[in-house]
Formats: C-alpha cells, sequence, structure tokens
C-alpha cells in the first residue's frame, strides 16, 4: 500500500506557522493542519502519523517525547538540537532539507 509522504509543522504561534507551512509546502507530500503547541502536535502525531516533523522556535523537551514514541519520525528544525536528523537555518531552507530526509531507505511505517 503507498501513502503520501505527510509533514507536520509545529510553530510557537499562529502567524510563524503559517510561514513554516509556506516554506515547506510541495507537490511530493501532504502537509498536516500543523500545531502551535506541543499537546497539538501530539496529537496530530497520533492522528496522522506523519513521517517528517518540522519544528520551529525550539520545543526541544516534546522533540525528545516525539523520538521516543516514534522511533522513525525525520525531525528537521530551525537550531542544532539533539534530536534534529536534519536543520535549516533559514525558511527559505526548509523545503531542501526536508527532501533532503524523505529520499526514499525503505518502507514508510
Amino acid at each position: 500500500m503507498c501513502r503520501a509522504i505527510k509533514v507536520l509543522c509545529l510553530a510557537p504561534d499562529a502567524p510563524r506557522l503559517a510561514e513554516v507551512k509556506r516554506a515547506v509546502v510541495a507537490a511530493e507530500w501532504e502537509l498536516c493542519r500543523g500545531a502551535t503547541d506541543p499537546a497539538e502536535a501530539s496529537a496530530q502525531l497520533d492522528a496522522e502519523r506523519p513521517l517528517v516533523l518540522v519544528a520551529v522556535g525550539g520545543f526541544e523537551a516534546f522533540l525528545t517525547s516525539a523520538r521516543e514514541r516514534f522511533p522513525t519520525l525525520r525531525i528537521v528544525t530551525d537550531r542544532e538540537l539533539p534530536e534534529a536528523d536534519a536543520v535549516a537555518s533559514a525558511l527559505g531552507q526548509l523545503r531542501d532539507v526536508v527532501r533532503a530526509t524523505t529520499i526514499p531507505r525503505g518502507p514508510v511505517r
């Protein structure tokens, strides 16, 4: 069974979330609704099962929890954090960084 790669964006507020989603959107994947707090992001992780989480603005404790719950989740951040698989230092780099982290490496779970 094939499914579209899903990407979940997490940002500290609605305007920043909108900016991140505009920077990340691409024809190759589906964007989840997005979240502005860890509780909302956690609920979307459970419901949507995205392959990639793009977190802008920190959220270090949440990222640690997300990694424990979903070890295969690919995490992209805007700063160096222990759980980050990749870092994009500018919004304009997010789409390319997400693309680089989603290169097929086996079945999507």
